[in-house]
């Protein structure tokens, strides 16, 4: 598993004219090929009428599965465009459907290509980048008398808290990351005098968006 990487939040759409043609950006997280060759023919379905329905892929933490299609625009005008944002993005697990409706101006190959690569750059902006940072849950439980030192230190730390279960003990989950881990545990094992039970639970992956450049 990758220790971080972006992607875009779970769905989007954004529409811009150019030479009044209308280009709609359809952005999509996709995890697997299949969900991003259903997401592509729900598109097409729901825009059957368009001039074209282009669109690209990257799935995999290396890339692995990505592809390109121009659905009836010139070679490499359409589908690549796309996915080349994708890629100057850095962004995985992504699928951009972009649905044309000519306006009846030709645009050109250099034309296409910009605003194909134009209508994906502002859709994915309008649909929001997303960091996923692969996190490891942490579970400190204390007696009451230790939660608001506990939860006052949290706030001001490094460390971003999950949940608080308020049981016959208090149960504060934490997110750390996977090389602080062992920092965390001594830290709070020093702010409790060694009177926290403290236990490391799941990985998994906290998002966070990334915000507008």
């Amino acid at each position: 598993m990758l220790p971080y990487y972006l992607t875009v939040q779970h769905r989007g759409e954004h529409e811009i004219v150019i030479e009044k043609s209308r280009f709609i950006a359809h952005v999509a997280r996709t995890e697997t090929e299949e969900e991003a060759q259903t997401f592509i023919a729900e598109i097409k379905k729901k825009h059957k009428d368009a001039t074209h329905n282009c669109s690209a892929y990257l799935i995999g933490e290396r890339d692995e599965i990505q592809k390109a299609l121009d659905d009836g625009e010139p070679s490499g005008t359409a589908g690549v465009p796309i996915l080349e944002v994708l890629k100057k993005k850095n962004l995985k697990d992504t699928t951009v459907v972009v649905t044309r409706y000519f306006g009846g101006i030709k645009l050109g190959a250099g034309g296409l290509i910009r605003a194909y690569s134009k209508s994906t750059s502002e859709g994915i902006e309008a649909t929001g980048i997303v960091e996923r940072k692969l996190m490891r849950v942490i579970s400190t439980k204390v007696d009451y008398t230790w939660l608001g030192k506990l939860e006052n230190e949290l706030r001001a730390s490094i460390y971003t808290i999950k949940e608080i279960e308020y049981l016959d003990q208090v149960i504060i989950h934490i997110f750390a990351e996977e090389e602080k881990k062992q920092d965390y545990i001594d830290w709070m094992t020093e702010l409790t005098n060694g009177q926290a039970i403290i236990q490391e639970g799941d990985i998994l992956y906290l998002e966070q968006k990334i915000s507008k450049s």
